[in-house]
């Protein structure tokens, strides 16, 4: 069989300039939602485009906000992350941030008032919004980015930009400009990806309180028993020899531990217990290999659920999240790599532009396990961890930052993120403003407008002198 590669040459054409735009976010996750509204709050031009039909990412998905409070309890993501919760609040789709023993802080919210509330914080903002369109091309000249080709029904299409946000969790728009880009351990393995789905009809009290009352029954990872007996809602992560006996029984589970999450609506629980090892979340066939696979491993995490954990006796399926929730794919190779070590010896930089304490914490790229480690308080993120070398008119948000494998298992989680594009739009702003290059910003003004419009910043000295 001939294994050579087929290849065409597309026929050159001129593209139609869609927009020109001060900034232009690509992605419309955690991180690219509130870049978009920073960078627009003084009246520039602004769009973000997003290949879905919603905005929110993977806050749409099920899972909970992880990482508004620090390990020390206090709030250290603030400004415009927590004024998104605020309006989530006004339409009971948000919970308050709960400490929790494992994560820092869950911050429950409705996946549906997600994609509704975020867009219309964005239209309020004057933000433009271009939904179904993807990111297939850039537009550089020498090592500067001028801006993007977009593919959509309409074709390929280009939007012009002063600065470009990457805010795609993939290093999409940095990975076509040529930055370089790193993926996954030294093997190359990744921490694999969830589908998360959700199940109605659960008595979430009779759970909490047999694991409440029976500790050495149900005992779970890093939680103490007597959280369960305080908060009605909140999260599981153990059940390990409940898990064993099932798979004793025959029923094949990825995952070696229960982790389920109470929703804010009675009797729902998101499950996060699906794992498919060796998702390339940059390849399409791969990815549909995940979506398949997850959607096979739901039948039996459900029937052990019922059959095995206390509470789930009458449950029944409700719905699946939208997409599978990737972890771990790209990061860029920018001015500074954040390392395990900034993280776990609470590093302090003097170019911090956001906040977090979330541990480390890595989903093995092979079989079901996870390891966490804490830094008893909080790290820095690095401005510089945020420009790429060599490109020029691009700052990078989110998961894929400059980070080694394992410093990115910490900074990945949503409330983090989300302080990310806050600083990576208020960075693009004020780049405009005062025409010059995301790279050759001061970052003192960053900080001083960081702190004068809400943020949590450490060592607030140097942005106030």
């Amino acid at each position: 069989m001939d294994n050579k590669i087929l290849t065409v040459t597309e026929p050159a054409k001129e593209l139609l300039v869609r927009a020109s735009v001060d900034v232009l976010v690509v992605g419309g996750g955690p991180s690219g939602l509130i870049a978009a509204q920073a960078a627009a709050d003084d009246g520039l031009k602004v769009m973000l485009i997003e290949s879905r039909s919603f905005v929110g990412g993977n806050m749409t998905i099920g899972l909970p906000i992880l990482g508004f409070l620090g390990q020390k309890g206090n709030q250290i993501i603030k400004g415009l992350p927590q004024k998104f919760i605020d309006k989530l609040k006004e339409k009971n789709a948000s919970s308050e941030h709960r400490p929790c023993p494992l994560h820092m802080s869950l911050t429950l919210v409705e996946p549906e008032a997600v994609k509704n509330v975020g867009l219309e914080m964005l239209l309020e903002s004057g933000v433009e919004v271009l939904l179904y369109a993807f990111c297939v091309g850039v537009i550089r000249e020498e090592n500067h980015l001028k801006g993007i080709i977009i593919e959509s029904k309409s074709g390929r299409e280009v939007i012009l930009a002063k600065t470009i946000i990457d805010c795609t969790g993939d290093a999409d728009v940095a990975f076509r400009a040529g930055v370089e880009c790193e993926q996954g351990n030294e093997q190359g393995g990744v921490q694999p990806p969830t589908l998360m789905f959700c199940l109605a009809g659960v008595d979430t009290e009779k759970l909490r309180l047999s694991i409440s009352e029976e500790p050495r029954t149900y005992l779970t990872d890093f939680i103490p028993n007597e959280y369960f007996g305080q908060n009605n809602q909140f999260i599981v992560v153990g059940l390990r020899s409940l898990i064993q006996k099932a798979q004793e029984d025959g029923l094949k589970l990825p995952t070696e531990r229960t982790i389920v999450i109470t929703g804010l609506r009675t009797g729902e629980v998101w499950v996060n217990m699906t794992r498919v090892n060796g998702v390339d979340g940059t390849d399409p066939a791969s990815l549909s290999f995940g979506e398949a696979e997850g959607r096979r491993q739901i039948h039996d995490i459900e029937k052990y659920l019922i059959n095995y954990v206390p509470g789930f006796e009458n449950a029944y399926f409700a719905k699946m999240a939208p997409f599978i929730g990737i972890r771990e794919t790209r990061r860029i190779v920018g001015k500074y790599v954040m390392t395990a070590q900034d993280i776990l010896s609470c590093g302090r930089f003097d170019d911090a532009v956001a906040v977090a304490s979330y541990p480390l914490d890595l989903h093995h790229p092979q079989g079901g396990g996870c390891t966490l480690e804490w830094c008893g308080d909080c790290y820095d993120i690095p401005y510089r961890s945020l420009i790429p070398e060599q490109i020029e008119n691009l700052i990078v948000a989110g998961r894929c930052i400059s980070t080694t494998h394992e410093a990115m298992s910490a900074i990945r989680v949503m409330a983090p993120c989300m302080a990310m594009g806050e600083a990576a739009g208020r960075a693009a702003k004020l780049s405009v403003r005062n025409n010059v290059l995301p790279s050759q910003l001061d970052v003192n003004l960053l900080r001083k407008e960081l702190i004068e419009k809400g943020a949590y910043l450490n060592s607030l000295e140097l942005a106030q002198s």
